[in-house]
Order: structure tokens, then C-alpha cells, then sequence
């Protein structure tokens, strides 16, 4: 039964859930917008979140990256959305906004059951952690997502902008080694693998690797890029990820980086949480206009 139930859902995408106008207190020229939940059909069967201006379109596109959680059962069945209120703002400026859901998004050596745990996740030990291939099995992922919503004509050609966080923003910045030419921009919140070993706050797994790599996708980047942090991160702190976006800038990738104030109890949310919009859209409104 469930095997036939995948087969339904994966034929085409379906909005399973639908019909959220913008709330009453934003100004009447924000667009009324829909999510929706879709099945995609690719080789690996993925679910993915939706929300979009009603309309035909056709509308430039926003692939988000959800993050890696380091809770087993969360990573059995991710949260569809993690920043809503992130979709929201990007749906409301007139974005068709898609966030693939990855299941089995594990954080450094605990093999998790499963089809997806080691495609989208697994690093190995942190004696010789492969962060390398995780980012670049995402950054496949989107490829698959761009090319797959391309055809679609509620979606502009050639307008697409990749948003991701955490280990999400990691596989964004691996997705940025590849240039895709249809992606304009790429924006980072807390970007990274490997934080929080053993659940402690700033104990990272083998951060001369991360920055390293993070210098090997910075050799092939040419994407525009705005990473944002912010102070009191508990997963990359600010020395961490200055580290890492100077090995990737040397490299000749194209980033900027702005870190932000410390932003309630763990600066790593800040894109989760609708108090943090006011904080990063100015950043984001800036940059979108440039690319």
C-alpha cells in the first residue's frame, strides 16, 4: 500500500496543501501567495515545500536548503519548512520559492537507515571527514530541482536565485563551484558542516579540512555570493567562518560576508525566526538588486 502511494505521489507534483493570502497587517500591494506541498520525480523520490504568488507567473525562481539536524528523529522527517517567514518575505517580492525536504540529513558519523542518510549527509569521522561530497550531493539536488521547475511555465528562464542554511548553505556554496547558468545569486545564512560535535557549543569537526575545502570550491566559484553569520553562532563562529570565506575569496571565488549582531539565544537560527527578517532583508534587498 504505501509502495503504491509513493508511485501516486511521484507521478507528478501535487499540492497537498494550499491557500495562505498574505496576512492583514502587510501593505496591500504584497501579492496574495499559496503554499503548497509538491512530489518531485527524480531518482532519488523527494518532497518538497512550495510557496508562490497566485498567478501564471512567469516568476523568478528561489531553490532554499533546509539545515542538518543533529536530533535522529527530526532527521527521520525533517520539518518541511524551517524559515517560513524567510519564504514568505522571498514568495511576497514575487518569487516562486521550492525547498527540497532531505531526509536522513545526519550531522558527522552516525549512519542513519535509510535511502537518503548517506547521499545527503553522511561526513565520516572527524579524524578524515569528507565534507566535500555531502555539499556536492545537495548541490546536485538543486540541479536536479532547477532543471526539473525550468520547464514549468509559471517559472522566468535563466532567473534563479539558491538560498540554504547551515548545512544547506554548505551545499549552496558547493553548488556555486559548479555554475549553473541559470543561477544569478547564491545567499548563505550560517553556512557550514560539522559544528557542534557531540552537541557542544563551538567544537567543530576538523575546521582545517572545512576551510580547506571550502577553498577547493572557491577555486571553480564564480556565482555571486552574500554569506551571512551571525556573532554568537554556536555551530561556525566568526573566526571559523572568516577563515572560510578568505580561503574561498583567495581562491577567486566571488562572496561577500556581513556578520550580524548576536541574534537571540543562538545567532545559527537567525533565518528560522520571523524577528530576524528586519535584520537580514536590508543585506538580501541590497544584494538581489545588484545581481
Amino acid at each position: 500500500m504505501l509502495t503504491r502511494l509513493l508511485q501516486i505521489l511521484l507521478l507528478a507534483p501535487i499540492a497537498l496543501f494550499a491557500c495562505r493570502p498574505a496576512s492583514g497587517d502587510e501593505s496591500a500591494s504584497s501579492p496574495r501567495i499559496q503554499e503548497e506541498m509538491w512530489a518531485l520525480p527524480f531518482p532519488l523520490p523527494v518532497l518538497a515545500y512550495a510557496v508562490r504568488p497566485l498567478g501564471d507567473g512567469p516568476f523568478p525562481l528561489v531553490v532554499m536548503n533546509h539545515g542538518i539536524s543533529l536530533n535522529a528523529n527530526e532527521r527521520s522527517l525533517f520539518p518541511t519548512v524551517e524559515y517560513r517567514d524567510a519564504a514568505f518575505w522571498f514568495a511576497r517580492r514575487g518569487y516562486f520559492v521550492i525547498s527540497p525536504v532531505r531526509y536522513g540529513a545526519t550531522s558527522l558519523d552516525v549512519h542513519d537507515r535509510g535511502l537518503y542518510g548517506a547521499v545527503f549527509a553522511h561526513v565520516g569521522s572527524c579524524d578524515n571527514p569528507n565534507f566535500r561530497g555531502p555539499g556536492l550531493a545537495i548541490a546536485t539536488l538543486n540541479e536536479w530541482v532547477i532543471e526539473y521547475m525550468q520547464k514549468k511555465k509559471q517559472i522566468a528562464p535563466g532567473k534563479v536565485i539558491v538560498v540554504g542554511q547551515s548545512g544547506g548553505g554548505w551545499g549552496s556554496i558547493a553548488l556555486a563551484s559548479r555554475n549553473p547558468p541559470s543561477v544569478r545569486a547564491i545567499i548563505t545564512f550560517a553556512a557550514g558542516r560539522g559544528g557542534r560535535v557531540a552537541g557542544k557549543p563551538n567544537n567543530n569537526c576538523a575546521p582545517d579540512k572545512l576551510v580547506a575545502v571550502t577553498g577547493e570550491f572557491g577555486r571553480t566559484a564564480r556565482v555571486p555570493m552574500l554569506w551571512i553569520y551571525a556573532e554568537n553562532d554556536s555551530y561556525f563562529g566568526p573566526e571559523l567562518t572568516k577563515r572560510m570565506h578568505g580561503a574561498f575569496t583567495a581562491a577567486g571565488g566571488d562572496a561577500e560576508y556581513h556578520l550580524l549582531p548576536s541574534f537571540g539565544d543562538d545567532g545559527h537560527f537567525l533565518i528560522d525566526s520571523a524577528d530576524g527578517v528586519p535584520l537580514w532583508a536590508p543585506l538580501v534587498s541590497q544584494f538581489l538588486e545588484k545581481h
